[in-house]
Protein backbone atom coordinates (compact mmCIF):
# COMPACT_ATOMS: atom_id res chain seq x y z
CA UNK A 1 0.00 0.00 0.00
CA UNK A 2 0.78 3.70 -0.22
CA UNK A 3 0.11 6.33 1.54
CA UNK A 4 0.03 9.78 0.14
CA UNK A 5 0.52 12.93 2.01
CA UNK A 6 -1.29 16.41 1.45
CA UNK A 7 0.87 18.97 -0.49
CA UNK A 8 1.23 20.95 3.18
CA UNK A 9 2.42 17.92 4.92
CA UNK A 10 5.13 19.05 7.50
CA UNK A 11 7.92 16.60 7.74
CA UNK A 12 6.84 16.55 11.03
CA UNK A 13 3.65 14.86 10.22
CA UNK A 14 5.78 12.39 7.51
CA UNK A 15 8.11 11.56 10.48
CA UNK A 16 4.80 10.68 12.93
CA UNK A 17 3.42 8.47 9.91
CA UNK A 18 6.96 6.75 9.48
CA UNK A 19 7.26 5.83 12.96
CA UNK A 20 4.24 4.63 13.15
CA UNK A 21 4.83 2.01 10.35
CA UNK A 22 7.70 0.82 11.51
CA UNK A 23 6.49 0.60 15.09
CA UNK A 24 4.45 -2.36 13.60
CA UNK A 25 7.57 -4.29 12.02
CA UNK A 26 6.85 -3.07 8.16
CA UNK A 27 9.01 -0.58 5.61
CA UNK A 28 8.91 2.58 4.90
CA UNK A 29 10.03 3.98 1.22
CA UNK A 30 9.74 7.43 0.70
CA UNK A 31 9.67 9.13 -2.14
CA UNK A 32 9.50 12.66 -2.24
CA UNK A 33 7.88 15.01 -5.36
CA UNK A 34 7.94 18.38 -5.80
CA UNK A 35 4.26 18.49 -4.56
CA UNK A 36 3.67 15.30 -2.38
CA UNK A 37 5.64 12.84 -0.73
CA UNK A 38 4.45 9.41 -1.30
CA UNK A 39 4.70 6.54 1.96
CA UNK A 40 5.13 3.00 0.51
CA UNK A 41 4.63 0.26 2.59
CA UNK A 42 6.67 -3.15 2.52
CA UNK A 43 5.00 -5.98 4.08
CA UNK A 44 1.99 -7.39 5.75
CA UNK A 45 -0.16 -4.60 5.70
CA UNK A 46 -2.92 -6.61 7.89
CA UNK A 47 -0.32 -5.15 11.01
CA UNK A 48 -1.61 -1.37 10.23
CA UNK A 49 -5.21 -2.88 11.09
CA UNK A 50 -6.85 -0.74 13.48
CA UNK A 51 -4.04 2.04 13.30
CA UNK A 52 -6.40 4.70 11.89
CA UNK A 53 -2.97 5.37 10.17
CA UNK A 54 -6.02 7.47 7.14
CA UNK A 55 -6.63 10.05 10.36
CA UNK A 56 -3.11 10.97 10.54
CA UNK A 57 -2.06 14.22 10.70
CA UNK A 58 -1.11 15.18 6.80
CA UNK A 59 -2.63 12.19 5.16
CA UNK A 60 -4.41 12.25 2.00
CA UNK A 61 -5.86 8.92 0.76
CA UNK A 62 -4.11 5.34 1.28
CA UNK A 63 -4.15 3.31 -2.44
CA UNK A 64 -3.74 -0.36 -1.68
CA UNK A 65 -0.80 -1.71 -4.46
CA UNK A 66 -2.43 -5.03 -5.65
CA UNK A 67 1.05 -5.82 -8.09
CA UNK A 68 3.66 -8.39 -5.59
CA UNK A 69 6.27 -6.10 -6.78
CA UNK A 70 6.56 -2.78 -4.63
CA UNK A 71 10.01 -1.04 -4.45
CA UNK A 72 10.37 -1.09 -8.30
CA UNK A 73 6.50 -0.10 -8.77
CA UNK A 74 5.79 3.23 -10.30
CA UNK A 75 3.00 3.48 -7.68
CA UNK A 76 5.91 3.86 -5.22
CA UNK A 77 8.33 5.96 -7.39
CA UNK A 78 6.48 7.81 -9.93
CA UNK A 79 9.39 9.88 -10.63
CA UNK A 80 11.39 8.32 -12.70
CA UNK A 81 14.35 7.01 -11.47
CA UNK A 82 18.04 7.98 -13.54
CA UNK A 83 20.73 5.13 -12.55
CA UNK A 84 24.48 6.22 -11.64
CA UNK A 85 26.98 4.03 -13.64
CA UNK A 86 30.60 5.08 -13.84
CA UNK A 87 30.64 8.37 -15.27
CA UNK A 88 27.50 8.64 -16.83
CA UNK A 89 23.70 7.89 -16.11
CA UNK A 90 21.18 5.50 -17.40
CA UNK A 91 17.59 7.42 -17.81
CA UNK A 92 15.25 9.75 -19.16
CA UNK A 93 17.25 12.68 -21.33
CA UNK A 94 19.62 10.72 -22.99
CA UNK A 95 20.01 7.17 -25.27
CA UNK A 96 22.99 4.99 -23.78
CA UNK A 97 24.36 2.31 -26.37
CA UNK A 98 26.37 -0.62 -25.00
CA UNK A 99 28.45 -1.75 -27.47
CA UNK A 100 31.09 -5.04 -27.99
CA UNK A 101 31.33 -8.56 -28.70
CA UNK A 102 29.29 -11.25 -27.39
CA UNK A 103 32.18 -12.85 -25.61
CA UNK A 104 35.82 -11.31 -24.63
CA UNK A 105 38.26 -13.27 -26.95
CA UNK A 106 41.44 -11.95 -26.22
CA UNK A 107 43.22 -8.85 -24.90
CA UNK A 108 43.99 -7.40 -28.73
CA UNK A 109 40.24 -8.14 -30.12
CA UNK A 110 38.84 -5.82 -26.92
CA UNK A 111 40.92 -3.36 -27.21
CA UNK A 112 40.51 -2.84 -31.18
CA UNK A 113 36.48 -2.94 -30.54
CA UNK A 114 36.86 -0.91 -27.45
CA UNK A 115 38.14 1.99 -29.29
CA UNK A 116 35.86 1.57 -32.34
CA UNK A 117 32.65 1.72 -30.47
CA UNK A 118 33.97 5.10 -28.08
CA UNK A 119 34.94 6.59 -31.55
CA UNK A 120 31.57 5.88 -33.05
CA UNK A 121 29.47 7.35 -29.61
CA UNK A 122 28.81 4.63 -27.27
CA UNK A 123 29.23 5.12 -23.62
CA UNK A 124 29.41 1.94 -22.43
CA UNK A 125 32.02 -1.27 -23.23
CA UNK A 126 30.21 -4.54 -23.21
CA UNK A 127 31.56 -7.84 -23.24
CA UNK A 128 31.43 -11.45 -21.64
CA UNK A 129 33.88 -13.07 -19.45
CA UNK A 130 31.14 -15.80 -18.47
CA UNK A 131 29.76 -17.23 -21.15
CA UNK A 132 26.30 -19.63 -20.14
CA UNK A 133 26.17 -21.42 -23.65
CA UNK A 134 23.62 -23.89 -24.77
CA UNK A 135 26.20 -26.22 -25.07
CA UNK A 136 29.01 -27.45 -22.61
CA UNK A 137 31.02 -28.12 -25.37
CA UNK A 138 30.76 -24.27 -26.72
CA UNK A 139 33.42 -21.48 -25.46
CA UNK A 140 32.55 -20.76 -22.12
CA UNK A 141 34.85 -17.76 -21.60
CA UNK A 142 38.03 -16.00 -19.91
CA UNK A 143 36.53 -15.45 -16.96
CA UNK A 144 38.56 -13.68 -14.81
CA UNK A 145 41.09 -12.92 -17.01
CA UNK A 146 38.77 -11.65 -19.30
CA UNK A 147 37.36 -9.07 -16.59
CA UNK A 148 41.24 -7.63 -16.71
CA UNK A 149 41.07 -6.71 -20.02
CA UNK A 150 37.63 -5.04 -19.60
CA UNK A 151 39.45 -2.88 -16.81
CA UNK A 152 42.65 -2.17 -19.29
CA UNK A 153 40.32 -1.17 -22.11
CA UNK A 154 37.75 1.13 -19.81
CA UNK A 155 41.16 3.13 -18.60
CA UNK A 156 42.21 3.62 -21.92
CA UNK A 157 39.40 4.47 -23.46
CA UNK A 158 36.79 6.35 -20.50
CA UNK A 159 34.24 3.47 -21.05
CA UNK A 160 32.02 2.43 -18.45
CA UNK A 161 32.39 -1.83 -18.78
CA UNK A 162 29.53 -3.83 -18.07
CA UNK A 163 29.80 -7.56 -18.12
CA UNK A 164 27.46 -10.73 -17.52
CA UNK A 165 27.90 -12.82 -14.06
CA UNK A 166 26.60 -16.54 -13.51
CA UNK A 167 27.34 -17.27 -9.80
CA UNK A 168 28.26 -15.21 -6.61
CA UNK A 169 31.97 -16.65 -7.18
CA UNK A 170 30.95 -14.28 -11.07
CA UNK A 171 30.40 -11.21 -8.71
CA UNK A 172 33.01 -11.37 -6.39
CA UNK A 173 35.66 -11.06 -8.52
CA UNK A 174 33.53 -9.10 -11.20
CA UNK A 175 32.99 -5.77 -8.77
CA UNK A 176 36.64 -5.06 -8.70
CA UNK A 177 36.75 -4.71 -12.67
CA UNK A 178 33.49 -3.59 -14.08
CA UNK A 179 30.97 -0.42 -13.63
CA UNK A 180 27.89 -2.53 -13.69
CA UNK A 181 26.70 -6.95 -13.87
CA UNK A 182 24.66 -7.96 -16.07
CA UNK A 183 22.03 -10.62 -14.99
CA UNK A 184 21.52 -12.70 -18.20
CA UNK A 185 18.11 -14.05 -19.34
CA UNK A 186 18.52 -17.69 -18.18
CA UNK A 187 19.04 -16.52 -14.79
CA UNK A 188 16.65 -14.16 -14.52
CA UNK A 189 14.57 -16.02 -11.95
CA UNK A 190 17.99 -16.99 -10.29
CA UNK A 191 17.32 -16.09 -7.23
CA UNK A 192 20.15 -16.60 -5.20
CA UNK A 193 21.85 -14.75 -7.70
CA UNK A 194 19.73 -11.75 -7.60
CA UNK A 195 19.58 -11.58 -3.87
CA UNK A 196 24.51 -11.42 -4.16
CA UNK A 197 23.83 -8.81 -6.81
CA UNK A 198 21.40 -6.59 -4.74
CA UNK A 199 24.37 -7.04 -2.04
CA UNK A 200 27.39 -6.21 -4.07
CA UNK A 201 26.29 -2.40 -4.11
CA UNK A 202 26.66 -2.22 -8.03
CA UNK A 203 24.74 -1.27 -10.92
CA UNK A 204 22.47 -4.32 -12.55
CA UNK A 205 21.07 -4.55 -15.51
CA UNK A 206 18.39 -7.74 -15.59
CA UNK A 207 17.32 -8.97 -18.80
CA UNK A 208 14.01 -10.31 -19.43
CA UNK A 209 13.75 -14.07 -18.97
CA UNK A 210 13.12 -16.53 -22.37
CA UNK A 211 9.57 -16.54 -21.45
CA UNK A 212 9.06 -13.94 -18.63
CA UNK A 213 6.17 -12.16 -18.61
CA UNK A 214 6.57 -8.57 -17.59
CA UNK A 215 5.44 -8.72 -13.85
CA UNK A 216 8.42 -11.85 -12.84
CA UNK A 217 10.50 -9.51 -14.59
CA UNK A 218 9.65 -6.97 -12.50
CA UNK A 219 9.04 -9.61 -9.39
CA UNK A 220 12.81 -10.12 -10.18
CA UNK A 221 14.13 -6.32 -9.78
CA UNK A 222 12.46 -6.54 -6.96
CA UNK A 223 14.25 -9.46 -5.25
CA UNK A 224 17.89 -7.03 -6.47
CA UNK A 225 16.55 -3.96 -5.11
CA UNK A 226 15.08 -5.61 -1.87
CA UNK A 227 18.40 -6.38 -1.19
CA UNK A 228 19.25 -3.00 -0.93
CA UNK A 229 20.16 -1.69 -4.26
CA UNK A 230 18.19 0.44 -6.38
CA UNK A 231 20.56 1.00 -8.86
CA UNK A 232 18.78 -1.34 -11.66
CA UNK A 233 17.84 -1.06 -15.47
CA UNK A 234 15.96 -3.56 -17.53
CA UNK A 235 17.04 -5.30 -20.72
CA UNK A 236 14.38 -6.37 -22.88
CA UNK A 237 16.33 -9.15 -25.23
CA UNK A 238 13.37 -10.90 -26.93
CA UNK A 239 11.30 -13.94 -25.86
CA UNK A 240 11.00 -17.51 -26.72
CA UNK A 241 7.60 -17.88 -29.42
CA UNK A 242 6.55 -20.18 -32.12
CA UNK A 243 8.18 -17.93 -34.32
CA UNK A 244 11.03 -19.14 -35.92
CA UNK A 245 12.50 -16.36 -38.36
CA UNK A 246 14.53 -14.72 -35.67
CA UNK A 247 16.34 -16.65 -32.80
CA UNK A 248 13.47 -14.25 -30.33
CA UNK A 249 10.73 -12.03 -31.07
CA UNK A 250 11.50 -8.34 -30.00
CA UNK A 251 8.87 -7.60 -27.36
CA UNK A 252 8.71 -4.28 -28.48
CA UNK A 253 5.63 -3.41 -26.64
CA UNK A 254 7.63 -4.23 -23.28
CA UNK A 255 9.02 -0.75 -23.37
CA UNK A 256 5.83 1.37 -22.59
CA UNK A 257 4.43 -0.86 -20.16
CA UNK A 258 7.54 -0.84 -18.41
CA UNK A 259 7.55 2.89 -18.58
CA UNK A 260 4.16 2.85 -17.23
CA UNK A 261 4.62 -0.06 -14.34
CA UNK A 262 7.82 0.69 -13.22
CA UNK A 263 10.10 3.91 -12.40
CA UNK A 264 13.14 1.74 -13.93
CA UNK A 265 15.45 2.24 -17.04
CA UNK A 266 14.31 -0.31 -19.44
CA UNK A 267 16.61 -0.66 -22.48
CA UNK A 268 16.87 -2.98 -25.69
CA UNK A 269 18.94 -5.20 -27.21
CA UNK A 270 18.40 -6.28 -30.53
CA UNK A 271 21.43 -8.50 -31.46
CA UNK A 272 19.85 -11.13 -28.93
CA UNK A 273 16.35 -10.85 -30.06
CA UNK A 274 16.89 -11.32 -33.74
CA UNK A 275 20.04 -13.27 -34.21
CA UNK A 276 20.20 -11.78 -37.46
CA UNK A 277 22.57 -8.75 -38.38
CA UNK A 278 20.71 -7.24 -40.74
CA UNK A 279 17.63 -7.19 -37.84
CA UNK A 280 19.53 -4.98 -35.53
CA UNK A 281 19.21 -1.18 -37.36
CA UNK A 282 15.41 -1.11 -38.25
CA UNK A 283 14.91 -2.79 -34.51
CA UNK A 284 17.30 -0.39 -32.69
CA UNK A 285 15.34 2.38 -34.47
CA UNK A 286 12.12 1.62 -33.00
CA UNK A 287 13.08 0.92 -29.60
CA UNK A 288 14.23 4.01 -29.65
CA UNK A 289 11.41 5.38 -31.42
CA UNK A 290 9.06 3.09 -28.48
CA UNK A 291 11.33 5.05 -25.61
CA UNK A 292 13.46 2.95 -24.56
CA UNK A 293 16.66 4.45 -22.44
CA UNK A 294 19.10 2.83 -24.09
CA UNK A 295 20.46 0.16 -26.69
CA UNK A 296 22.58 -3.18 -26.27
CA UNK A 297 24.78 -4.02 -29.54
CA UNK A 298 26.76 -6.46 -30.20
CA UNK A 299 29.38 -5.02 -32.18
CA UNK A 300 33.18 -7.25 -33.38
CA UNK A 301 36.29 -6.68 -35.16
CA UNK A 302 35.74 -9.72 -37.47
CA UNK A 303 31.77 -10.86 -37.17
CA UNK A 304 32.64 -14.26 -39.52
CA UNK A 305 35.36 -15.54 -37.11
CA UNK A 306 33.56 -14.63 -33.67
CA UNK A 307 33.88 -17.64 -30.85
CA UNK A 308 30.17 -16.56 -29.83
CA UNK A 309 26.69 -14.96 -31.82
CA UNK A 310 29.11 -14.08 -34.99
CA UNK A 311 25.97 -14.08 -37.37
CA UNK A 312 24.32 -10.97 -35.18
CA UNK A 313 27.45 -9.12 -34.80
CA UNK A 314 27.54 -5.50 -36.67
CA UNK A 315 31.18 -4.30 -38.16
CA UNK A 316 32.93 -1.59 -36.67
CA UNK A 317 31.42 0.46 -39.98
CA UNK A 318 27.74 -0.81 -39.43
CA UNK A 319 27.95 0.09 -36.30
CA UNK A 320 29.18 3.50 -36.95
CA UNK A 321 26.71 3.72 -39.38
CA UNK A 322 23.99 3.13 -36.93
CA UNK A 323 25.01 5.35 -34.64
CA UNK A 324 24.48 8.34 -37.12
CA UNK A 325 21.25 7.01 -38.50
CA UNK A 326 19.46 6.44 -34.73
CA UNK A 327 20.56 10.80 -34.47
CA UNK A 328 17.34 11.58 -35.59
CA UNK A 329 15.25 9.01 -34.17
CA UNK A 330 16.65 10.41 -30.29
CA UNK A 331 15.52 13.91 -31.46
CA UNK A 332 12.22 13.55 -32.42
CA UNK A 333 11.27 12.02 -29.04
CA UNK A 334 13.83 14.33 -27.34
CA UNK A 335 16.78 12.70 -25.95
CA UNK A 336 20.68 12.89 -26.48
CA UNK A 337 22.93 10.75 -27.73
Amino acid sequence: MIIIMRPNASQEAVAKVTKLIESKGLQVHLSKGDEVTIVGVVGDKSKLHGSNIEISEGVDKIVNVTESYKLVNKKFHPEDSIIPVGNTTIGPGNITVMAGPCAIESREQLMETAFAVKNAGATFLRGGAYKPRTSPYSFQGLEEEGLKYMKEAKEATGLNVICEVTSAHAIEAAVRYVDMLQIGARNMQNFELLKEAGKSGVPVLLKRGLSATIDEWLNAAEYIISEGNPNIVLCERGIRTYETSTRNTLDISAVPVIRAKSHLPVIVDPSHATGVRAYVEPLAKAAVAAGADGLMIEAHPCPSCALSDGPQSLTFEQFETLMKDLLPFAQLVGRTM
